[in-house]
């Protein structure tokens, strides 16, 4: 099984770009072409939220537009740049539980379940009551099956100041749910634009890099963060029954190369001449 993990698309109304400079429609529209250069079956492709910039009509018809000739199943769950009911309203197939955004996809080896973590007219993530329980529920429908969990927030602290204060409220919570359903192996999230790694109890959680646009690293509480024009990326989570789940990073553009590597004669590893 190989599944892409986007997230934070920030997609705009056609000929706008993000903040006057970041043209994330083309940025995007690169993202899912290159999806289909890897070489191997994709079969899925997963996007973690912010699939908009201001979640207006017009730019989920634009999503519309760079999702039309995508032919690999896409599964979406909104972020707090998203507006839940135009993303129900213009996007087709979206599916949704007691108003949420969030549903269980069982298709493929591993299950992989979506989660709702927006709260309107906030930055911050939360599982409310109602959410919590059927993430709960859900998770007790299939407890022996290998499972990944996916929402905008991330549910742990990541060290940088200015993001942990919006991440998911229900942190304790969340790590409890996840610690007794030991079929959980992966936690995958967005929302911070950078690519972080974490624990949840058992399951490796991990924060993709944004298809947007990255925003800076500093660990300097005093320091306001602001994107920068880094290249932008995807992850690739490859599963088989032998080695589980391996995760790598796909730049969204192409670079030089790639080019031959010749042991020097002074190469350690090079066996000695008889």
């Amino acid at each position: 099984m190989n599944l892409l993990h986007f997230t934070d698309l920030h997609i705009r109304p056609a000929g706008r770009l993000a903040y006057g400079m970041v043209d994330s429609n083309a940025i995007a529209r690169r993202a899912f072409a290159k999806a289909g250069t890897l070489g191997g079956k994709i079969d899925a492709i997963i996007v973690t939220g912010d699939l908009t910039d201001n979640g207006l009509a017009d730019e989920y018809a634009e999503l519309n537009t760079v999702l039309a000739d995508v032919t690999t199943p896409v599964y979406l769950i909104p972020g707090n740049h998203d507006r839940r009911e135009n993303l129900l309203a213009h996007i087709p197939g979206v599916q949704q539980s007691d108003g949420f955004v969030q549903y269980a996809i069982e298709d493929f080896a591993v299950r992989i379940i979506m989660l709702d973590s927006v709260v309107p007219f906030a930055t911050y993530g939360e599982l409310c009551p109602a959410r919590l329980a059927w993430l709960r529920a859900t998770l007790a429908e299939q407890p022996e099956r290998e499972t990944i969990l996916a929402l905008h927030h991330p549910p742990f602290a990541t060290g940088i100041p200015q993001f942990d204060a919006t991440a998911l409220r229900q942190i304790d919570e969340f790590r409890d749910i996840v610690a007794s359903n030991p079929q959980v192996r992966r936690v995958l999230c967005g929302h911070i634009h950078r690519y972080i790694f974490g624990n949840i109890a058992q399951a490796t959680c991990i924060v993709g890099p944004a298809i947007a646009y990255p925003f800076m690293l500093t660990l300097d509480p005093a320091i306001k963060e602001g994107f920068v024009l880094e290249p932008s990326a995807f992850l690739l989570h490859a599963w088989s029954k032998t080695t589980g789940i391996m995760t790598h990073e796909v730049f969204v553009d192409s670079y030089p190369g790639p080019f031959h590597v010749p042991n020097e004669p002074d190469y350690p590893g090079r066996p000695p001449k008889a």
